[in-house]
């Protein structure tokens, strides 16, 4: 296969172009549903677990310090500055796994999956 270039001696890109008719609209929407209960099962866990009453009160507002902190826009070394910039999330989401390891019992997974087959459904 030989490159080819215009008068300007740029480089031509080639594309083909797909039309609608061939996408299954289906596979899709199977993807679509399949990342949606990927990102929501963690979080209904976390959820769950912080509504827990077997879990101790000062997990639930530490699980929820450090969730809010991961969600909110600011942080205390924003995440453009290099190096530093996702230290102090690293920091909150390591407080969120290692409380998540030592307090994720089977009933809270259970509920969490009960609420996730209500959200997507199969």
């Amino acid at each position: 296969m030989r490159d080819k270039f215009n008068k300007n001696n740029q480089y031509i890109y080639e594309a083909e172009v797909i039309e609608s008719s061939t996408i299954d609209s289906n596979l899709i929407f199977k993807i679509l549903i399949k990342a949606g209960r990927s990102i929501a099962k963690p979080a209904l866990e976390v959820l769950e677990m912080s509504i827990d009453p077997s879990t101790p009160t000062q997990v639930r507002i530490s699980l929820i310090a450090a969730i809010a902190y991961l969600i909110m826009p600011l942080d205390l070394f924003p995440d453009f500055m290099p190096l530093v910039g996702f230290s102090d999330d690293f920091v909150a989401l390591t407080a969120v796994l290692s409380i998540w390891n030592k307090y994720m019992t089977p009933a809270i997974r259970i509920k969490a999956e009960k609420k996730l087959n209500q959200l997507f459904p199969f």
